[in-house]
């Protein structure tokens, strides 16, 4: 009598309790399929990372005495569809029961979830268990704030932090007394301290890449087959999560939120796509981020800002994710419809932060947090592009993206979307902001002052956002100093700020 374990791409845990012992009557299922690679327009990198991530896996489960059957892309047996790949194996080995960890997508939970019901219904022992991954579970955040109009992360944050005694003292108070650092984390890089080396191991996947043109997958961005560097197993991604916890979680903190065209990844972890496909466990990232705080290697506020992006925000969000689908993709508060211009896959466009984060996230398949959110989300909401097709490039481009954790940062935190259902206020800025946090607006063809004009920012110009939604927007308490500037402005300055936008939004490709 023989059970099918399915494990997906983002379910690469070897912690899991199911692999504690071997079975013989258990065959563990891969697959790689045009199901997964076809979705949305994936970065090359985003699709050889998890293929070649599985099959090491996949190799590791079968080493230790594990039944292993791997659907390779190219395979003839291979349906390319997950439901129909199981109706194959499950006749393949004649079994009787299927085990399924607890998908954390929405689309492939209703797609097994209305599977297991016909096969339930057909005789068959079907059962899902909890993917052992995140502190919380799914309805965690809902049950939290039910009833409530905002979903406050740091009410959420500040909870978690109690329940599981994260940088406490005592009773019910946080270390250092206070629950956020933020205001000690937003300081610029300029040059000093050296910035975070690339120490990640290289692995030719040239053979992979080939397998994957060869199956006709559509992708974009650079794979870097040759050279491959994302972690690929759990032992590498602990060797990249302890060098930065040793080398750049001292500085991260402090520059956090800073950009520079010379480096790429300044002080950040590059454990996101680790974290997000299991090969690493939130909790023991935290638990060492304490502890290194306790021995003195990193300073409180460096430590409180990593723990609240894990223990926080990525709890969080999952939270938000489940409580609002399916409809949470379609929300569009603003009603924005602007196609995104061209230059979001080739980077090429004149504005200079724009195109240092597309062109890095095209090369690496990766930018992070403010990148993402105060130069590309920034300007996507100020010149009103479509929140659907941003959301569905945000979660092609980059490696760590899976729509649980990508989705409500680009509709909710990133769009404002929701209505402000996650965001207490819309992320937008000037060039001011972003010229504060990097070196992008030194060289720029445009003039990071102005506001009209050829040469005048864009980021400037499209500040007319706050007057085109004022009837949403103008009785948020955390934006009432931006309408009391526009109320001090000459209707003729206003005119002509108005102009310049809709002038901007009517050239987009040429930007």
């Amino acid at each position: 009598m023989t059970t099918l374990r399915l494990i997906l791409g983002d379910q690469l845990n070897p912690e899991h309790s199911w692999f504690s012992q071997v079975d013989d009557n258990i065959v563990h299922v891969f697959m790689e399929m045009r199901q997964e690679t076809d979705y949305v327009l994936h970065h090359a990198q985003k699709i050889l990372a998890i293929f070649a991530g599985m099959r090491a896996f996949a190799a590791t489960l079968e080493a230790a005495g594990h039944r292993v059957h791997y659907l390779r892309i190219g395979d003839a047996d291979n349906r390319q569809v997950l439901t129909a790949n199981l109706d194959w194996l499950i006749q393949r080995y004649d079994a009787t029961g299927l085990m399924f960890q607890e998908p954390d997508e929405w689309r492939l939970d209703a797609q097994l979830n209305a599977y297991a019901q016909r096969q339930k219904a057909r005789g068959m022992t079907v059962t899902q268990v909890d993917s052992e991954h995140f502190y919380t579970h799914r309805t965690a955040v809902s049950e939290q704030f039910q009833g409530k109009k905002a979903w406050l992360m740091e009410r959420f944050y500040r909870d978690m932090r109690l329940q599981h005694c994260v940088l406490m003292s005592t009773g019910d108070k946080p270390v250092g007394g206070q629950w956020n650092f933020d205001h000690d984390n937003r300081q610029r890089w300029q040059g000093q301290p050296a910035a975070l080396r690339d120490q990640r191991p290289c692995h030719d996947h040239r053979a992979l890449w080939a397998e994957i043109e060869a199956a006709g997958i559509k992708s974009f961005g650079s794979p870097q087959a040759e050279c491959f560097r994302w972690p690929l197993n759990r032992q590498e991604a602990l060797q990249q999560f302890e060098y930065f916890l040793q080398h750049g979680l001292p500085y991260f903190g402090q520059f956090q939120d800073a950009m520079s065209s010379q480096c790429w990844r300044l002080f950040h972890a590059l454990i996101s796509f680790a974290l997000n496909t299991k090969m690493l466990c939130p909790q023991e990232v935290v638990m060492a981020t304490e502890a290194a705080w306790h021995a003195g290697d990193i300073p409180l506020p460096a430590a409180e800002g990593f723990i609240r992006q894990i223990l926080g925000w990525r709890e969080y969000v999952r939270g938000v994710y489940w409580a609002q689908m399916p409809s949470y993709e379609e929300r569009n508060h603003f009603h924005h419809v602007q196609q995104l211009p061209a230059w979001f896959w080739t980077g090429k466009t004149q504005m200079r932060c724009v195109q240092h984060a597309i062109e890095q996230s095209l090369e690496h398949a990766y930018a992070h947090h403010i990148q993402r959110l105060m130069v590309i989300g920034n300007f996507a909401l100020l010149a009103g592009l479509d929140p659907q097709q941003l959301h569905q490039w945000y979660l092609g481009i980059y490696i760590d993206a899976f729509e649980w954790v990508e989705l409500p940062n680009t509709v909710g935190m990133s769009q404002f979307a929701d209505g402000g259902l996650l965001a207490t206020k819309p992320y937008v800025s000037s060039a001011a902001y972003i010229d504060r946090m990097s070196d992008y607006c030194k060289g720029c063809r445009y003039d990071k002052k102005l506001r009209t004009g050829p040469k005048a920012c864009p980021f400037n110009a499209l500040w007319d956002f706050h007057a085109r939604h004022a009837d949403k927007l103008a009785k948020n308490p955390r934006i009432g100093m931006v309408y009391r500037q526009l109320e001090k402005m000459t209707p003729e300055a206003k005119q002509a700020i108005a102009l310049q936008a809709e002038q901007i939004r009517g050239r987009l490709n040429a930007l």
